[in-house]
């Protein structure tokens, strides 16, 4: 009688414990693809470093190589990239790529945003006027005649990436994507920062873009920050921290 009773105490508790098993929601998987969009007088393949790491994990990686013939059109090669996607996708922008993240993100199958000492419009916003509220470092920048943006060469190291190595940047320096004006006034609808998670990382030693306003924009749109002592070019100088920021962005926005 007593080995019945024990048994049937025994079959109570693992039915509990089944049940609440059954009970418990599956642990939502991290996001796996993550889309990486550049600033500026750069191009894709500075990503390189991040790029591997993430792979390395386990991560699938796109690099958008925006034109920047105009805001309108790097949004549209941003959300191309993303709409190839199988899946939810976390994106990523680097300095004026923020801005194209923050409109291109409002696509359906963005996750999450990661803004890589990166501009963070709202609505009306664009470089020129954010730069003209808190100004950077840097005297640098020059327009052609035909209304494009260029780093003068010989600052190029000093106010873009004066953490990396001198060889690079030279290259770097000569091989300037120019950027169309109308990419740095052009204003920002719907800032995609208002609906999805976000996270930002602060380049305390910014000289292109004024780390205070960074850390503004970061903390108006309510991202979650991260400071790393680095140029303008982090994802170059501190790609470990920038992919491990992404990583995190990744995991925590499975749930949303």
């Amino acid at each position: 009688m007593k080995l019945t009773k024990n048994l049937t105490r025994i079959a109570a508790a693992l039915a509990l414990v089944t049940a609440g098993t059954i009970a418990q929601p599956a642990m939502a998987a991290p996001v796996k693809n993550i889309v990486l969009v550049h600033g500026f007088f750069a191009d894709g393949s500075g990503w390189q470093a991040v790029s591997n790491i993430l792979t390395r994990d386990g991560y699938n990686v796109s690099v958008v190589q925006e034109p920047e013939t105009s805001f309108k059109d790097d949004v549209s090669a941003t959300q191309r990239v993303v709409d190839a996607q199988d899946g939810p996708a976390i994106l990523v922008g680097h300095s004026y790529g923020g801005a194209v993240i923050t409109e291109a993100g409002n696509d359906a199958r963005v996750a999450g945003l990661v803004y890589v000492a990166a501009f963070e419009p709202d609505v009306g916003e664009s470089l020129h006027t954010l730069t003209s509220k808190m100004p950077g470092q840097s005297k640098a920048i020059k327009s052609t005649n035909d209304g494009h943006l260029y780093l003068d060469p010989a600052h190029f190291r000093a106010d873009f990436a004066a953490d990396v190595p001198a060889g690079d940047t030279a290259f770097m320096s000569r091989s300037q994507v120019m950027p169309a004006v109308e990419a740095f006034t052009a204003p920002v609808t719907q800032p995609a920062w208002k609906t999805k998670p976000s996270w930002a990382i602060v380049a305390s030693d910014d000289r292109t873009v004024n780390p205070d306003l960074e850390r503004w924009m970061a903390k108006r749109a309510n991202s979650a920050i991260v400071n790393v002592p680095s140029s303008h070019a982090a994802y170059l100088s501190h790609p470990a921290e920038v992919a491990r920021v992404i990583e995190r962005a990744a995991t925590a926005s499975a749930d949303h």
